[in-house]
């Protein structure tokens, strides 16, 4: 097992450490180290980019719905045949929820014994520089800042006297001055960066980034001072999950508009016994011979003229719900069974599914962290008796309207927003629809229960002489 591990974090947010992050992972994958990249919380977007430029795929490290010594032991398991880890903080190094910074980027870093880079803005600092890393060295003595990275360099001249301050006042190494570079920005929008899934030539752009960090940026101290991180804990191996022996056929979406899946609940979901199956709501006219779906979150609505135009697919997807086919959708999916979608002006149809309309709006409709508490109508439950609340997440600029009476929830929400402000996980036939996004952690299992409520739907129907669905097979 590797024990170099580096924490990239920054003052505050918006100082380009994804940017930074994405072009190291390439960057150090290019010279040949094996580079297992982490994310700390539950974000999506930036582990598809951090997962394309380090060849492996990205893990979410969330305090919110995982237990600490779960976050290790995880930590741990990827880390396994890596040659250094990147965890990719969120915000600032000390912001978080809770007052005493219990589950901030400088707690997690604690935890896993991670050495931090500091990425700092450089735009409109000189000398003032030397107290910001100063004081951010002094707040929190359980943690290590080995060096920092200057980033949105305004030229030479601004290089030198930023390094000449650092070098005079703090014992801090500068291992990087980035420059400011149109090549090193990714296109942003409402919820953060243009996943990469989504962006056309995303693997150029990424060689692109690394070749320009590469000629700024100490790889080499970078690894001398990710070697100095405390070596990944040594975990009991626990036994093997058998993989169930009556295997499913998982239909999932994955194309630009629809991406946002965590890599350890697809891992989950296939340890279940479930054979994923990618499939494109724009492109196929159909879906594939499958035993249930999952239509993660994403972007339809900048993607939703070609996906009205896409008739076949919108009537397979009715179709298939219809006929009582299991289907798991989340934000993005949910929108997609929609009867309609509006935003900025436009109408499109969606797949009819929900008698509502989804509308976009300016502002967030619901943001961060939830928690659910399942009703008992749940088609496949999460909490062996439904008192349990549900640790998740929400990001939606948009919201339904006119949405009938008469529908059942599988949660209602005690905090966020979900539908309508107290109710979650519109449940009609086999199909489970919410805003919230779920993560398959020790505590909440959700992909097997999801995978055998799938395999029963399956055995029942082949148990019934001509009743297995369109999509299934026979």
């Amino acid at each position: 097992m590797s024990a170099a591990h580096l924490y990239i974090s920054a003052a505050h947010k918006s100082s380009g450490k994804t940017t930074l992050s994405i072009a190291l992972c390439a960057a150090l994958r290019a010279d040949g180290d094996v580079v297992q990249p982490f994310k700390k919380g539950p974000d999506y977007i930036d582990p598809l980019w951090l997962g394309q430029a380090a060849g492996r795929p990205c893990h979410n490290l969330d305090f919110n719905t995982m237990q600490r010594n779960e976050i290790e032991e995880l930590f741990a398991a990827k880390m396994q045949g890596a040659d250094i880890g990147l965890i990719e903080g969120n915000k600032g190094l000390y912001d978080g929820l809770a007052l005493d910074g219990s589950n901030s980027n400088a707690a997690l870093a604690a935890q896993l014994g991670s050495a931090i880079v500091l990425v700092l803005d450089s735009q409109g600092m000189t000398r003032g520089v030397a107290p910001l890393i100063l004081g951010y060295q002094a707040f929190d003595p359980a943690i290590r800042i080995v060096g920092v990275i200057l980033n949105k360099v305004g030229g030479s001249r601004h290089e030198a006297k930023l390094r000449s301050v650092i070098e005079h006042y703090t014992d801090v190494r500068v291992i990087g001055s980035v420059h400011k570079n149109e090549e090193l920005v990714i296109s942003e929008r409402h919820l953060g960066l243009v996943p990469s899934n989504e962006l056309g030539g995303s693997q150029a752009h990424i060689r692109r980034m690394a070749e320009l960090v590469r000629d700024q940026v100490d790889l080499a101290a970078l690894r001398e001072m990710a070697a100095t991180s405390r070596p990944p804990r040594v975990f009991e191996r626990a036994p093997a999950t058998a993989v169930a022996t009556q295997r499913v056929r998982l239909a999932y979406a994955s194309d630009a508009a629809f991406g946002f899946y965590y890599a350890g609940d697809l891992e989950a979901l296939r340890v279940a016994g479930a054979e994923l199956i990618p499939f494109s709501p724009l492109h196929d006219s159909g879906l594939p011979a499958c035993d249930g779906v999952f239509l993660g979150g994403g972007f339809p609505e900048t993607h939703m003229q070609a996906l009205e135009e896409n008739a076949a697919m919108r009537q397979a997807m009715a179709a298939y719900i219809e006929a009582d086919g299991p289907v798991y959708a989340e934000c993005g999916g949910l929108m997609y069974l929609c009867d309609r979608l509006t935003w900025d002006g436009n109408t499109r149809k969606m797949a009819g599914v929900i008698p509502a309309e989804v509308v976009m709006h300016r502002k967030p409709q619901g943001r961060g962290y939830v928690r659910l508490r399942e009703t008992g109508v749940h088609p496949w439950p999460l909490s062996t008796d439904g008192t349990e609340p549900i640790p998740a997440h929400e990001f939606h600029y948009s919201a339904l309207t006119a949405l009938p009476q008469g529908f059942e929830y599988a949660y209602q929400v005690e905090r966020g927003y979900g539908l309508d402000g107290e109710h979650d996980g519109l449940r009609y036939r086999n199909l489970l629809a919410s805003y919230a996004h779920l993560r398959d952690t020790r505590s909440h299992p959700w992909a097997a229960r999801f995978v055998q409520f799938v395999r029963k739907v399956a055995t029942e129907r082949a148990e019934v002489p001509g009743t297995a669905g369109p999509n299934e097979r026979k």
